[in-house]
């Protein structure tokens, strides 16, 4: 249940742009008060997103002149604003978007936000997994349910030893879809496939379109998900079938693109660019749920790499950079 609360909390904050060891400022700031509609939340664990080291470095104006980092964590509501059901207080959840055009993220021992932001934790799943679910879970689930049912479809995942994949291919195959997935690190493929993938291929592959052809069969595939789509594009084209939908959430290889408008309308195809930042409430707590249910089952694999303490918050940072991963990098608040 809750505690008292502190006057004073620590977290880590920014002032300026720049390298993490630069900027990054560990100290202790007042706790913040939950407004009308938000609730209080003692932070567990925050999770570190490569969005999140972006903006940090400077990849979009700050907006504040200060700023706590972090848009995913867990934890417990502490307190409630007015107009919030009173019953959430003690209850443990994970949130989203807590940085997002915002001042101040998960990066501390307490954050307020809106109440449609927090999303019930299950009892056997910890802060530190619960901190790694907020923007990929919800973007995995987005992304592979967003467009209707994909029982008896035939989805293709690029990329899936990445986090948001990796993820995706999970909730595709509990959803009853066929996944196809491909990475750049054949050596990942062994674990792809034991998330249940029924081939993995190399994205790199000249003959892609043919080989994933020849898996698909007859039927083809009707979805494809994707965090490269410029680099991608011309094969996801090839590879889709009439009327299939390319489901987009990065192109940082090929931010700008050329789209080869004739040969997708004459397939009828559908690209279909997502931001889980900009899903309802509504929206975000449905995907929630898929996500919660399979992690009460066990049946969802959210790999956690590292554990850092709030105070060692730059080297967690340089671990997101540095991209040889293999999980969540968590900052640990408590």
């Amino acid at each position: 249940m809750p505690g008292t609360i502190p006057k004073l909390m620590n977290a880590v904050w920014y002032e300026a742009n720049g390298d993490a060891a630069d900027v990054l400022v560990h100290g202790e700031m007042p706790v913040p008060q939950p407004a009308a509609g938000e609730v209080l939340v003692r932070v567990g664990a925050s999770g570190v997103n490569p969005s999140d080291v972006k903006a940090r470095a400077g990849s979009r104006p700050m907006g504040f002149d200060r700023i706590i980092p972090h848009s995913d964590g867990a934890g417990t509501v502490e307190a409630v604003g007015k107009g919030v059901d009173p019953g959430l207080k003690g209850k443990r959840i994970y949130l989203r978007n807590g940085q997002w055009q915002r001042a101040n993220g998960t990066a501390a021992q307490y954050i307020s936000l809106d109440a449609g932001l927090v999303h019930p934790l299950p009892d056997n799943v910890s802060f530190e997994t619960g901190a790694a679910l907020g923007i990929p879970a919800l973007t995995a689930a987005y992304a592979v349910l967003k467009d209707g049912p994909v029982d008896g479809e035939t989805v293709l995942i690029h990329g899936a030893g990445g986090t948001v994949a990796r993820l995706a291919v999970q909730i595709a195959v509990d959803a009853g879809a066929r996944v196809i997935a491909t990475t750049g690190d054949m050596a990942k493929s062994g674990a792809i496939t034991a998330l249940g993938a029924e081939a993995v291929l190399d994205y790199r592959d000249p003959d892609l379109v043919a080989t994933v052809a020849e898996v698909a069969g007859a039927g083809g595939v009707g979805r494809i998900i994707d965090a490269e789509v410029g680099a991608n594009l011309a094969t996801s084209i090839g590879i889709l079938r009439p009327k299939g939908v390319l489901v987009g959430y990065g192109s940082v290889l090929r931010p700008v693109t050329e789209l080869p408008f004739l040969q997708m309308m004459f397939k009828n195809l559908t690209l279909s660019s997502i931001l889980v930042y900009l899903v309802s409430d509504d929206e975000a707590a449905a995907y929630a749920d898929v996500v919660n249910d399979m992690l009460e089952r066990g049946v969802l694999e959210v790999p956690v790499a590292r554990v850092f303490p709030l105070a060692e918050t730059a080297a967690a940072h340089r671990m997101v950079e540095g991209e040889t991963r293999h999980g969540a990098v968590i900052v640990k608040t408590a």
